[in-house]
């Protein structure tokens, strides 16, 4: 059944996520392609129109909702930046994409999506208020206030992976220093161990169990200072190391207690995400529902 499908795309740093998803949330069938390398505009762009039509050749889905790893500007129409993919600077990728594949689109954050996906048919439907961060090659982050996404005044809230977790720590894509993300990344773990996080969850080594231990407690640092400045319900954590969440949830944990005052943190929960890798082609499709009204 192909009614009220919206495509949602999910564009990562190497790989692109495609899903038709209905209104229930609920994706239906789904395709993954490589994202070119390097990830300029130009080819990224042909790579998502090609994967579109392999897809859906017959165009049973009017509308395109996309998540991109980077700020949009608040129109959804223009890619910003995004330290993640190589040469983005104020991409009508939009615009790009709609003509390529002869349908409306609409962007977005790729961790946006996959914030608002949780929210709506995920771990977040209890809450109104939280945060999600995505552990991926880079950290993405979330913030839904009152039930709503918030994006801040031109679009570019929520970039919570690049808060200062130590100041003289390693260079960040951003321009920081010590970000979030160059401790709680992939491409972190790649750096500083020279193995994938799969490799280490297992292992049940003691060097294995120190590394979780650490990562643990410096994503529990980050967290609390996003919790003192949004005293959310919930955290929700997903992407790619979030399938390792009950080898570090409990050393997150108890950073969290032990920085953060009771009354700042009271009732809150931490969860893995429930949508798994769906979460921001889900929540992308969502999007375009909302902007296109359909």
């Amino acid at each position: 059944m192909t009614e009220n499908l919206v495509l949602g795309i999910d564009l990562g740093g190497t790989a692109i996520k495609l899903g038709c998803c209905s209104p229930q949330g609920t994706c239906v069938r789904s395709i993954t392609v490589p994202t070119p390398q390097p990830s300029t505009p130009e080819p990224v762009v042909d790579a998502i129109a090609t994967a579109v039509h392999a897809l859906d050749p017959e165009k049973t889905m009017p509308v395109i909702g996309l998540g991109m790893p980077g700020p949009a500007d608040n129109t959804g129409r223009i890619a910003r930046v995004s330290i993640n993919l190589d040469d983005w600077l104020d991409v009508p990728l939009a615009e790009w994409v709609e003509d390529k594949t002869g349908r409306p689109t609409t962007i977005a954050n790729d961790a946006n999506c996959a914030g608002l996906g949780e929210a709506l048919y995920g771990a977040g439907q209890p809450f109104q208020n939280l945060i999600m961060l995505t552990l991926g090659t880079g950290v993405g982050g979330a913030i839904i206030m009152n039930g709503e996404l918030y994006t801040g005044r031109d679009g570019a809230a929520g970039e919570l992976g690049l808060i200062t977790l130590w100041p003289d720590g390693p260079p960040c894509n951003s321009g920081n220093n010590g970000s979030l993300e160059q401790f709680a990344s992939v491409r972190a773990i790649r750096r500083d161990h020279q193995c994938e996080p799969h490799e280490l969850a297992g292992r049940e080594d003691e060097a294995a169990n120190s590394f979780w231990q650490d990562y643990g407690r410096n994503l529990g640092a980050g967290l609390a200072s996003l919790i003192y400045v949004l005293t959310p319900e919930a955290v929700i954590l997903g992407g790619g190391i979030a399938a390792s969440t009950e080898l570090f949830l409990p050393w997150v944990q108890a950073e969290i207690e032990r920085r953060v005052m009771p009354t700042s943190r009271e009732n809150l929960v931490i969860l893995p995400a429930a949508l798994g890798n769906q979460a921001g082609m889900i929540g992308a499709a969502q999007l375009a529902r909302q902007r296109f009204g359909y």
